[in-house]
């Protein structure tokens, strides 16, 4: 059983590893609240996981870590146990998916882990891990199904506290419910007044849907770009413990997700990854009540893939009506394209591409196709447009 003593002696141990990450003011993710960030994506790691596996490992017996420790990781825990191992002088093995990201593969590396790359998801690899487990003898490190693993997380609890005594909401992100355990525990122990909302990838519901259902599911499969949260089954101690003390939990979609990365990069210079972003996203687009109330969003993790960053960005660009492309069906004659053009640079929109093809499958035989994209400001302002280029005759689909 999770007990709070517990999160106050992981907090001492942890002094000595971990930093104790500021919290950050930010007025602009949603001018109806007071809404800060918690920026684990700051941590040693880049990610909160360090918490849970480095206090972990250092309760261990000396028989366990002898053995050598092994874990199953997307990646973020992966770095956790691999840092915490080489801390204690014991050696790691960690299994991932072999579709993580080469970033998080070759920073488990650099941390003193041997690598095991197991086709499929998060769940393929901890099978894998429970196999050699049994096979070799390695002590299992759990990400997130275990007392000492939530109680490493459950020191952000702690630290929210500290940092803000009079927070009305905390949002925390989901993927086995290590993290929201932890902190949902910690602070309804301490203040039970404080609500605390979970978050997860509306591709990866599987704490979502067990809550729901009040069973544990295990999902068939899982698709997300926060693939920090990608866990198909939540375990058995995080879905009693955040079935008993989180107030609710939501999703978000991808394109929400890509909208608060690109938020938090413009108006805060910070990174975050996917999973890291999600309690950003759910802020930033009224998912949670939060209207008139101190929030803290914890930014969970920000070791996210650069090479689909500017997808990401562009996605996000899009959701947040920062850019827009127009299709516009044109009578096939002189001066079609400069209309159009004029009408969005009028109203100090910015074309950036422009793709003009005869559509011989157009019921009019003289009629061609425009695809203009176009920088705008906001979903107003590309209504502005849409409505200016109406108004010419100009029909836009």
């Amino acid at each position: 059983m999770l007990n709070l003593d517990n999160f106050y002696k992981a907090r001492y141990v942890l002094s000595r590893v971990i930093r104790r990450t500021d919290l950050v003011q930010a007025p602009r993710l949603n001018p109806d609240a007071d809404i800060f960030l918690k920026p684990e994506n700051l941590q040693l790691t880049g990610s909160f996981k360090v918490r849970g596996a480095c206090y972990k490992i250092s309760q261990l017996t000396d028989e366990e870590k002898a053995r050598g420790v092994i874990a199953c990781s997307a990646g973020n825990h992966a770095q956790g146990v691999a840092l915490g191992a080489s801390y204690n002088h014991i050696r790691s093995l960690i299994c991932l998916p072999e579709g993580a990201p080469i970033s998080k593969v070759e920073a488990t590396r650099r941390y003193g882990a041997d690598i095991c790359l197991v086709p499929g998801v998060y769940d393929d690899a901890y099978q894998k891990a429970l196999q050699l487990r049994d096979e070799e003898g390695y002590t299992f490190v759990h990400p997130f199904d275990d007392e000492n693993v939530i109680a490493g997380q459950g020191t952000i609890g702690l630290e929210l506290l500290d940092q803000l005594p009079d927070v009305e909401v905390v949002i925390v992100p989901i993927g086995g419910g290590g993290l929201a355990s932890g902190v949902a525990y910690a602070i309804k122990q301490l203040n039970p007044k404080v609500q605390v909302f979970g978050v997860q990838a509306a591709g990866a519901p599987s704490m979502y849907q067990s809550m729901v259902d009040h069973q544990i599911l295990h999902l068939p499969s899982v698709n997300t770009i926060a693939d920090g949260i990608a866990v198909k089954e939540p375990g058995e101690l995080t879905y009693d413990t955040c079935m008993k003390y989180l107030d609710g939990i939501v999703t978000v979609s991808e394109d929400e997700i890509c909208a608060a990365i690109l938020t938090l990069i413009e108006q805060h210079k910070m990174v975050a990854e996917g999973a890291g972003a999600v309690s950003v996203a759910a802020a930033m687009f009224d998912k949670i009540p939060i209207v008139g109330k101190k929030t803290i969003c914890i930014v969970s993790g920000g070791n996210i893939d650069v090479t689909i960053l500017s997808r990401v960005i562009n996605r996000g660009l899009a959701k947040s009506g920062r850019t827009c492309t127009f299709v516009v069906e044109l009578e096939d004659k002189p001066g079609q394209l400069l209309g159009v053009s004029s009408a969005i640079a009028d109203l100090g929109g910015n074309v950036i591409s422009v793709h003009h093809e005869r559509n011989d499958d157009s019921a009019r035989v003289t009629a061609c196709q425009l695809r203009i994209k176009a920088e705008t400001r906001n979903q107003e302002h590309i209504e502005e447009i849409r409505k200016a280029l109406t108004e010419k005759g100009f029909k836009v689909s």
